[in-house]
């Protein structure tokens, strides 16, 4: 071995390990992204805990809309559901039997009263108006002869050629022709009747129905042949509860109350005719604990029409001093009636109240709030009691202005 291998050889092995530490090195100095990331968060989160210490700004108050609870006086309404029908609502049936030979109406058109509406066969009454006649001529014929027996008598009685019980046989037949006479005059004017009653008339001016019955069918006194209608003015049925029509009564319900009934139709439409309490039924159903009134519209056109439902209004009670506040102010929370108060300081309170009844768009307060306080419509379900807020009036708010109010 050589001088020159022998120093070789270490130096081989010192490049081997320096190439080794470098590459140790290069790796353990060289970060993944992963580790990059914790890193970051790390540097954040200390920056973070050095900037924790400055003092972070107070958010501002939240701002909500306020309303003054408004005081006033206002009528109390209620409604029940009633049905209509005509002020006179007749059937119309034939006197006398006899076929159907025509209709002499147009179905649901105006009728006025003594106007045909149906034709029967008159061919059975005329018979019987001739065979009354002609029973007639037989006793007037009876009573002539009767008469001119008596006047015969009379004279002969008195010259004694004729017995007293002649004339007076004569005087009995003569008494009896002439309620023979009679009679039959009265059968005759029965069959003229029943020969017009062959033509059926409007008993009533009003709106006639739909015929119940055809050409050809044989009428009887029990047919329902059609019905009508005086519909001008109309009559409306509803129910009210016992302690409704006392307040009623106190309210001078009838004709002393005038006409302050609204009818509400179908529609949902306010009918333009006011009305007024006609009757009120003599009892109280003790079933159901209402009773019956029937009130009056003016029905100018014949529009509303019997069967139809509608809705009566009526003012109950006037409310002296009422407490209104905008029905979106109150909150309700398992059954219990809420509303916020903004004091002078703008200082919110949350209230529980009792409410009366609804009013359109507003609610009828009893008790919990006073006239003149500022309730919040929007935004109360962004504060608590006892916080700060920035109140801004209510611009939209009906409580000047509800339904039924003074």
């Amino acid at each position: 071995m050589t001088t020159e291998s022998v120093y070789r050889i270490p130096l081989r092995r010192n490049h081997e390990i320096k190439s080794k530490s470098t590459l140790l090195y290069a790796r353990r100095c060289s970060l993944g992204p992963l580790q990059l990331l914790c890193a970051s968060l790390l540097l954040l989160g200390a920056l973070a805990g050095c900037s924790s210490k400055e003092e972070k700004p107070a958010p501002p108050p939240p701002g909500v809309t306020v309303t003054p609870v408004v005081q006033k006086d206002v009528d109390i309404q209620q409604e029940w559901v009633g049905t209509m029908l005509g002020n006179v609502d007749a059937d119309i049936r034939p006197k006398v039997e006899g076929f159907l030979l025509a209709q002499l109406y147009s179905e649901g058109s105006y009728v006025n009263k003594g106007q045909p509406m149906f034709q029967l066969d008159q061919r059975q009454a005329q018979a019987g108006v001739q065979q009354a006649q002609g029973r007639l001529e037989r006793a007037r014929a009876s009573l002539a002869q009767a008469q001119i027996d008596v006047k015969r008598y009379t004279p002969l009685v008195a010259q004694r050629a004729v017995s007293q019980a002649e004339l007076d046989k004569a005087k009995s037949m003569e008494r009896a022709a002439t309620a023979e006479v009679d009679a039959d005059q009265a059968v005759l004017d029965n069959t003229k009747l029943n020969l017009a009653w062959t033509t059926v008339t409007a008993p009533i001016s009003g709106i006639a129905g739909i015929s119940k019955v055809g050409i050809g069918d044989l009428m009887t006194p029990t047919t329902l042949m059609t019905t009508m209608s005086s519909l001008n003015p109309i009559y409306v049925d509803f129910s009210i509860a016992e302690q409704d029509y006392m307040r009623l009564a106190r309210e001078k319900l009838g004709q002393a109350a005038g006409r302050s009934l609204q009818l509400i139709l179908g529609d949902g439409t306010v009918f333009s005719q006011r009305g007024r309490a006609l009757l009120v039924n003599r009892e109280v159903d003790s079933r159901t604990g209402t009773i019956q009134v029937r009130a009056e519209f003016p029905n100018p056109g014949n529009v509303l029409r019997p069967g139809q439902y509608a809705r009566i209004r009526a003012v109950t009670e006037v409310r002296k001093g009422a407490l209104l506040v905008p029905q979106q102010a109150i909150v309700e929370l398992q059954g219990v009636y809420q509303v916020g108060v903004v004091s002078a300081d703008n200082k919110v309170t949350i209230k529980a109240v009792k409410l009366g009844p609804q009013l359109a768009d507003v609610w009828l307060v009893e008790s919990g709030l006073q006239a003149g306080d500022s309730v919040v419509v929007d935004g109360l379900q962004r504060v608590k009691s006892g916080m700060t807020v920035t109140p801004t009036p209510f611009k939209d708010t009906q409580a000047n202005a509800p339904t039924g109010g003074k």
